[in-house]
């Protein structure tokens, strides 16, 4: 398991969406699992599942995305799994950091 977490500033969906198109576009191999949206008055919440092949784990790796906030003032967390080829401990993590290198290659340009 990998996480990145930070703070942006930025229009929500504007983010939400540059997010999402970073890391459809970071892998031929990904693909959107399913996600999940919640508002409160001006709180703001999406989920998104995301998967890909790892070439160097040689299989597929998972990252659940949540941005959360209010206004402009935005909270991403993503957490990746799946990466290693162990049976009892993690062995190799390079998948899942290199999908979580996709989200932070969109976050330098935001």
């Amino acid at each position: 398991m990998a996480k990145y977490e930070c703070t942006i500033t930025g229009d929500f969906d504007g983010v939400l969406r540059r997010l999402h198109d970073g890391v459809m576009n970071g892998s031929a191999s990904a693909s959107y699992e399913d996600g999940s949206d919640y508002r409160s008055g001006d709180f703001r919440c999406a989920v998104r599942v995301y998967e890909r092949y790892s070439w160097s784990g040689g299989n597929r790796v998972s990252m659940s995305m949540t941005l959360a906030g209010r206004g402009d003032e935005l909270f991403l967390s993503a957490i990746t799994s799946g990466g290693s080829q162990a049976m009892f401990f993690k062995v190799n993590t390079w998948g899942e950091e290199a999908f979580l290198d996709t989200l932070r290659d969109v976050l330098e340009h935001l």
